[in-house]
């Protein structure tokens, strides 16, 4: 009877024990380790100068990143890693990476940035090429951010956001980005014809944003950039729209071991040889799938119309009259029958009522990267035609 009363509280204890006990602290160093595999950085590219482990709190103190030389490297500062939990098949899942503000001040320009973290990080146990071997995070914050010279603002960012999203199979990654509140003072430029020229354009003070939004499908290796745009208040809405294929993890994986190679290579010289080589190789890979760059105006043309015509002693409608004229003759120096109509006529409509221009390039099929290379060498004139490149205004 005393035998099991005793036997009970050596295992009650022992259960409180246990209970009582916090799990298996995390490894700060392994975390780093696989955080510097995944980013695709050589051993000792980042480094710390001590981690500090608390719960599930990690502080990486001191990091830096570049070369071995100390005058090549940039210090960071201390990130720390909230909310992280090591999964079962060895990788790391991390809530929030904060990063320190930045204060960089040197002769009379100072930059500052603030508020900068990723979210949703997923740091592999083995980084791979697919999708789900990658790191990867929800999301990417910074800003605001400020450049001052002389104490005055010259530039300004009022929010950086990138997201991620991987597709329900892990077969792709949808990616979207948006820099908000950009402005530029350039009313402080010193150049005297510099100067007249931001006046005659009105662009003493720049204000916009800058969007991107696209996705890559693994297997095919198909990117989609379907908005990278700069719209910049009473200047216009520049948008280029762009897709690839063959950009697949094993492409990804050869321009690893390339720049990996080159960086290894003591002989310098010898290495960006044989990394051009590579690339060149490489680059067969790639076909073209379409493209479009597209300009939506909001009042710089007929600003740019009247300082070019002051420069010729005109107004800027006789300028307007004057490009109208020489169109048609420049285009057909170019040797491009298939467009030298649409693009005078495209042009001429633009600069009556500018309002929008867009060149279109959309191939019947599409075209490796080394034809379009070959054709721009040999005969220039036949891209339009390779690429299938059509232009409009004001549609």
């Amino acid at each position: 009877m005393t035998f099991t009363r005793s036997t009970r509280l050596l295992l009650a204890s022992a259960a409180l024990a246990i209970a009582a006990t916090p799990a298996l602290a995390l490894d700060g160093n392994d975390l780093l380790r696989k955080l510097s595999a995944a980013a695709n950085l050589q051993p000792g590219n980042l480094d710390v100068k001590g981690i500090d482990v608390t719960g599930s709190t990690v502080t990486l103190k001191g990091l830096s990143v570049g070369e071995a030389d100390p005058a090549k490297r940039v210090t960071v500062g201390d990130v720390t890693l909230q909310g992280v939990v090591e999964e079962d098949d060895g990788s790391y899942s991390i809530e929030k990476a904060v990063f320190p503000n930045v204060n960089f001040s040197e002769e009379n320009t100072t930059i500052t940035a603030s508020d900068m973290y990723l979210s949703g990080l997923v740091v592999p146990a083995e980084p791979g090429t697919s999708p789900d071997a990658m790191l990867f995070y929800e999301e990417a914050h910074a800003g605001p951010m400020n450049i001052t010279v002389e104490g005055r603002q010259v530039a300004a960012i009022k929010e950086i956001q990138a997201t991620m999203e991987r597709t329900e199979d892990n077969s792709g990654i949808s990616f979207d980005a948006t820099v908000d509140g950009f402005a530029a003072d350039l009313s402080t430029v010193d150049d005297a014809k510099s100067r007249e020229a931001i006046d005659s354009l009105g662009l003493q003070t720049i204000k916009g944003t800058m969007t991107m939004k696209g996705s890559w499908e693994a297997e095919p290796g198909t990117v989609d950039v379907e908005e990278y745009a700069i719209d910049l208040d009473k200047v216009g809405r520049l948008n280029i729209a762009l897709s690839l294929s063959g950009y697949t993890p094993a492409f990804i994986k050869s321009m690893q071991d390339m720049t990996r190679a080159m960086e290894d290579n003591p002989n310098k010289e010898a290495a960006q040889q044989a990394q051009m080589l590579a690339l060149f190789g490489l680059l067969q890979q790639l076909t073209f799938n379409s493209a479009e760059l597209s300009f939506t105006d909001a009042g710089i043309t007929k600003r740019g119309l009247s300082y070019a015509g002051k420069q010729q002693g005109v107004s800027g409608d006789q300028m307007a009259l004057m490009l109208k004229g020489m169109v048609p003759l420049v285009v057909a120096q170019w040797n491009i029958p298939s467009l030298q109509n649409s693009l005078s006529s495209a042009l001429n409509s633009f600069l009556d009522k500018p309002k929008n221009f867009t060149v279109t390039a959309q191939p019947a099929a599409p075209v490796p990267l080394p034809m379009i290379l070959g054709a721009a060498q040999a005969a220039p004139n036949t891209l339009p035609d390779v690429l299938g490149v059509t232009v409009s205004a004001n549609r």
